[in-house]
C-alpha cells in the first residue's frame, strides 16, 4: 500500500471559509467517514467488497468535526471524531468498526487515501486538545487542520513523524535480509525500519538503523517510495539497500531478536503462506517492499 494517484481533493480553499464546517454539515450531499478508536465504519461483511460508510452529517450527534476534502463526484466529505463509547450513530446489523489493519489493500484507491486521512487527523484531533507549549486550551481552525492556543496564541498543526523501512538485499541480488521483531515472538520477520532522529537525513537514518539492529553494513540504497502509517502519525519512506557481505549478522537483542538472509524460493512460500516464516500484511509499505524484490527476478 504505497503511494497511489487518486482523485481525492483535500479542498484545502474551504479550510479558512468561516463556518464551513457547519455549513457542510446541513448540506445533505456532503458524506461523513465517522471515527472512533482508530476504526472506522464499514457497510457490509464482504471485506473484499467493502467501502468507507460515509453516512449522513444528520445521523452524528456528539463528534469533533473537521473538512477531509472533496471525493471523485465532488461531493464533500468530513470527518466526525466520536466519543471512545456511546451510541451517537445510528447503527444496523450490516455495519462494523474495523481499522487500517483490517482493511489493508482491500479498498479502492479513493477510499484507502481518505480512510489513511481520516484516521491520522483524528488521532491529532483526539490526542491534542491542549497547546503543547503552555498546557493551555486550543479551540479549532482551518476546519479542524489547527489549533489556536486561547491563552499564549500559538497555532499548532498534526505531525508527522517520518520513519524509514528497507528491504536490504545480498550482493549477488539472490537473497532479502529480514529481521524478527521482539513484539512478534519469533513469529514474523520484515524489513527493518526506525525513527529518523533529530537533525539526521532519511539515508543517515538508514545506515543507522541497519548497523544497530543487524550489524549490517550497507553498500548502496535508494529511494522507493512512501506511505502514510497513522500510527499514530508516522510516513514511512522505503528504501532499497544492498549489503556489503563480509560481516556476521548481529541482531541487537533487544528490538530485533533474529536476523536471517532468505533465498528466493523461501520468500516465495512465505508470500504464499506455505513457510518457513510468516511475512507481513497486505497493508504495509515493508511487505510492498518485499514483493517488488521477489517478483524483481522472478
Amino acid at each position: 500500500m504505497t503511494a497511489k494517484n487518486t482523485s481525492l481533493d483535500r479542498a484545502a480553499d474551504l479550510r479558512t471559509e468561516p463556518g464551513v464546517i457547519d455549513r457542510l454539515r446541513f448540506d445533505e450531499t456532503t458524506r461523513v467517514i465517522a471515527v472512533r478508536d482508530g476504526r472506522v465504519r464499514i457497510a457490509g461483511d464482504d471485506l473484499d467488497a467493502a467501502a468507507l460508510l460515509r453516512v449522513s452529517p444528520s445521523q452524528i450527534t456528539d463528534a469533533t468535526w473537521a473538512l477531509l476534502g472533496r471525493d471523485a463526484q465532488g461531493g464533500a466529505v468530513l470527518l466526525a471524531v466520536l466519543p471512545p463509547e456511546g451510541d451517537t450513530v445510528d447503527t444496523t446489523p450490516d455495519e462494523t468498526w474495523l481499522g487500517l489493519r483490517d482493511l489493508g489493500a482491500r479498498l479502492s484507491a479513493e477510499d484507502t487515501e481518505l480512510l489513511i486521512e481520516a484516521l491520522a487527523l483524528s488521532g491529532w484531533l483526539r490526542d491534542a486538545p491542549f497547546c503543547p507549549a503552555c498546557g493551555g486550551a486550543t479551540e479549532l481552525r482551518q476546519a479542524g487542520w489547527s489549533r489556536h492556543c486561547l491563552v499564549c496564541g500559538r497555532e499548532h498543526f498534526p505531525r508527522t513523524d517520518p520513519a524509514v523501512i528497507v528491504a536490504v538485499e545480498s550482493s549477488d541480488g539472490e537473497r532479502l535480509l529480514l529481521g524478527a521483531n521482539a513484539n512478534w515472538g519469533g513469529r514474523m520477520y520484515s524489513c527493518f525500519a526506525g525513527f529518523t532522529e533529530a537533525g539526521e537525513s532519511l539515508e543517515s537514518t538508514v545506515h543507522r538503523e541497519l548497523e544497530e539492529e543487524s550489524g549490517v553494513r550497507l553498500a548502496s540504497l535508494s529511494y522507493v517510495s512512501s506511505q502514510p502509517w497513522p500510527f499514530p502519525r508516522s510516513l514511512m519512506l522505503g528504501f532499497r539497500a544492498v549489503a556489503v557481505d563480509d560481516h556476521e549478522l548481529r541482531p541487537d537483542g533487544e528490538e530485533i531478536i533474529d536476523v536471517r538472509w532468505f533465498t528466493r524460493d523461501e520468500i516465495g512460500s512465505a508470500l504464499a503462506g506455505d513457510g518457513p516464516v510468516g511475512l507481513p500484511g497486505p497493508a504495509s509499505i515493508a511487505r510492498a517492499l518485499i514483493v517488488s524484490w521477489f517478483e524483481e527476478r522472478a
